[in-house]
């Protein structure tokens, strides 16, 4: 079974800023709960950002959890700061494909969405469960890209984040 979890949130700063901050992965651990993530670099100084980039997160508390290793499967970015990236996990959890991409508004606004489609694991176990929680983890995706949003926002004005 595959399941589908999205959502977007306008963001009050510049697309290309909105941009430099979601696609620093290791910053993703500041907006996202339970999550650390790496960059898996190709060569020194590498960020995982671009095509055939590399990150992994770590989901958990401690040592319980799983690590997700994803890869960069589109890059694309304009002039105005709208950018897109889409992403493959590859993981013995998670698995399956997804998409960040930032639009801009204008010069100081743009609209952040996320999307990402999902195997869920554990066959009809998992997808019984996915019935039961599924709209609570799109709900909850909303909120993480409201914290997003108000930490870039915060940032971008100068402030120390949300």
């Amino acid at each position: 079974m595959r399941a589908l979890v999205r959502s977007e949130v306008r963001v009050d700063a510049p697309a290309g800023v909105v941009w430099d901050y979601v696609t620093d992965w290791p910053r993703q651990g500041e907006w996202i709960p339970l999550t650390h993530v790496e960059v898996v670099p190709r060569e020194t100084g590498d960020r995982g950002r671009g095509l055939g980039g590399r990150f992994r997160a770590w989901t958990g508390i401690g040592p319980l959890g799983f690590w997700d290793p994803i890869t960069i499967t589109v890059w694309e970015q304009e002039p105005d700061g709208s950018a897109r990236c889409e992403v493959t996990r590859t993981g013995s959890v998670v698995r399956g494909d997804g998409e960040f991409r930032v639009v801009a508004e204008g010069p100081a606004s743009c609209r952040f969405m996320l999307w990402e489609n999902l195997e869920v694991p554990f066959g009809p176990v998992g997808a019984l469960l996915w019935r039961v929680v599924g709209r609570f983890v799109n709900r909850g995706a909303g909120s993480v890209l409201r914290r997003m949003a108000r930490r870039v926002e915060a940032e971008h004005a100068g402030g120390a984040g949300a």
